[in-house]
């Protein structure tokens, strides 16, 4: 007679009965002892290091990064007393307006907080980056080490390539301004037990903001979009929708509050859109109804930046005269019309004719902006456009140094001493060769 091992017919399931249990499906033990680590000399130390090399401005006290290294021992001293006797209270962060590109009159709030506070950001984030990055899904790209938005872009790419061309495109709706704070603590004690450790990034949370007119607004949800800890937040908080819907076999790409799937029928993105909204409604987000959308890579899409689309155009050469063997109907992608304009103005910002500079300080100051924007869309299919962006930013050059659009700036400053003498960074020259793709 056959042993029974169990009075319970029902299947066992490798589900997680909550979704808040997706960021300890195991069971681990969490970590109980963690305050000490996050006020040890040492790390606080390590952490004005990463404050100091990422610049920024300061926050509602006005101490920038060279007032605050002056007296730097008596700063890390005072931070380290008060985590250590549990009196630290962080300021409100100073909320600065940036106009949206493309959108008049309408602006995303960040949020900056004092060097001071940031330093304690950091030195809680280096403790809790490594407990946590072991749980992010494989659908996440944002924000974490040793991944890019290449390696997002990469993976969306070999998924069009292998059949799957109808997208959800899809925008969380204020997504760093309506984050519910009970939530997000509850997700992150599932990997953290140490009381002060919960209530250290709760004060965090909390702390509210300061408009232009000084005026204390209370934050009782969202995490300040410019805070050093709000990167790794996000994650923790979409963490179990990463897994929940890979779960049910849909291949998600995330970057941050960004995200792709791509699916094989319109019935299935329908689906999805269906599935992701009720997840992220457990977790206290709320998809944008109008930002929201299925396309057909006929159609294209934008993602990270980039445009990418099936060309419907014919080629102008016959295909035996191709050298990268691009043929009728193959995807593309490009920069997306905002980025663009957003390099442009930047460019602009730069070499505006009022601007008291001389062409050699002024190629140093404009080359870090087009080396970073090229390499960042170098292998894309560029060249008609970096051919065009690299003879409008000579022009540029020209109207700032004679004050007139139309000149004889070709005759003093050529581009051979422009690219050459002067070292100007020259866009085409960033795209890989064709054997190097």
């Amino acid at each position: 007679m056959a042993r029974i091992t169990s009075l319970c017919e029902k299947p066992r399931s490798q589900r997680p009965r909550r979704l808040a249990e997706w960021l300890n499906p195991t069971g681990a033990k969490k970590v109980h002892s963690l305050v000490d680590k996050v006020y040890k000399r040492k790390n606080l130390e390590l952490a004005w290091e990463k404050v100091r090399q990422n610049q920024g401005a300061g926050g509602v006290d006005g101490q920038s990064i060279e007032e605050f290294e002056k007296v730097l021992g008596e700063q890390l001293d005072r931070l380290h007393w008060e985590l250590k006797a549990d009196l630290y209270n962080p300021q409100p962060v100073r909320e600065h307006l940036i106009p949206k590109a493309g959108q008049p009159g309408k602006y995303r709030a960040l949020g900056i907080p004092t060097i001071y506070d940031r330093v304690c950001q950091q030195a809680v984030l280096n403790r809790l980056e490594a407990i946590f990055e072991p749980v992010f899904d494989e659908a996440s790209f944002g924000y974490r080490r040793g991944r890019s938005s290449k390696d997002a872009l990469r993976k969306v790419w070999r998924e069009l390539s292998s059949g799957c061309e109808w997208i959800v495109d899809a925008d969380l709706k204020d997504f760093f301004g309506s984050v519910d704070h009970e939530k997000l603590m509850t997700l992150v004690a599932q990997r953290v037990a140490d009381g002060r450790v919960l209530r250290l990034i709760e004060s965090m949370l909390k702390a509210g903001r300061l408009t232009e007119g000084q005026r204390r607004l209370p934050t009782d949800r969202g995490t300040p979009q410019g805070g050093v800890i709000s990167p790794l937040l996000s994650n923790i908080l979409l963490t179990p929708f990463d897994r929940e819907m890979r779960r049910r076999g849909y291949q998600l790409t995330r970057y941050a509050d960004d995200w792709v799937v791509t699916c094989r029928t319109a019935a299935e993105a329908r689906a999805v859109v269906a599935v992701a909204a009720k997840i992220l409604g457990t977790l206290g987000v709320e998809l944008h109804a109008e930002k929201t959308r299925i396309v057909h890579i006929r159609e294209g899409f934008e993602f990270l930046g980039y445009k990418i689309k099936r060309g419907t155009r014919s080629l102008r050469l016959p295909a035996s005269k191709i050298r990268s063997g691009v043929k009728h109907g193959d995807m593309y992608a490009y920069p997306r019309q905002k980025s663009i304009e957003h390099f442009k103005d930047q460019i602009r910002q730069l070499t505006r004719r009022k601007a008291p500079v001389p062409t050699e300080v002024l190629i140093q100051q404009i080359n870090p902006v087009i080396r970073g924007w090229g390499l960042y869309f170098c292998r894309a299919h560029v060249r008609k456009l970096f051919n065009r962006l690299d003879r409008w930013i000579i022009r540029r050059l020209w109207s700032q140094r004679y004050k007139r659009w139309r000149c004889c700036g070709w005759k003093t400053l050529p581009e051979t001493k422009l690219y050459g003498e002067l070292e100007l960074v020259n866009l085409v020259r960033l795209i890989p060769s064709l054997g190097h793709r």
